[in-house]
């Protein structure tokens, strides 16, 4: 195996073929979507692995930083016009993050497929949109509870929860849509 990322990709689809395997997972190193030559060695992974696979990849999931905030969303950009992206995993929305960058992939493009929310490998779970909407939502009647010193009116809560429950729904039928 050599140490240009195309050829271990294309090493590990060989190997996978001659194996008879179903998956291969090829994971590569964290780049930033403004290094050029990293971008171009992203495009460069797909045209090697065609030429074994010329359907692959199957899928192309990119892993954000929940803590990267708006920014990435551009970034998301720059990495699909190299790769196609097929779904998005977030990560890192359990520290201070609070999963604003959730909201602008759930209204503007991809899906969410996974999300992060600790160090492990069971903290890696499958995104739950309306589990996802609840716990902000809940989030936000917690801190709004806090300040108001738990004189937070039942009303004002409800309304919270019905916000959540409307933009789930509205964002269901925009999917069902397309």
């Amino acid at each position: 195996m050599g140490s240009d990322p195309a050829s271990v990709a294309y090493d590990a689809v060989q190997s996978g073929l001659s194996q008879g395997v179903d998956h291969v997972i090829i994971d590569t190193a964290g780049r930033l979507h403004n290094k050029v030559n990293l971008m171009n060695e992203l495009a460069k992974i797909k045209r090697v692995i065609q030429k074994s696979i010329p359907e692959a990849p199957h899928e192309v999931l990119l892993v954000l930083d929940g803590s990267t905030g708006q920014n990435a969303f551009e970034q998301a950009r720059q990495f699909a016009q190299a790769t196609e992206i097929t779904a998005l995993a977030i990560t890192k929305l359990d520290g201070t993050a609070k999963g604003g960058v959730v909201w602008v992939f759930l209204t503007k493009c991809k899906s969410c497929q996974y999300i992060g929310v600790g160090e492990g490998m069971e903290d890696l779970q499958e995104f739950n949109p309306k589990e996802f909407v609840d716990s902000y939502f809940n989030l936000i009647i917690c801190v709004l509870s806090f300040y108001c010193n738990d004189h937070l009116p039942v009303a004002c809560t409800n309304h919270l929860q019905n916000i959540g429950s409307l933009m789930m729904k509205r964002r269901t039928s925009r999917q069902s849509d397309t």
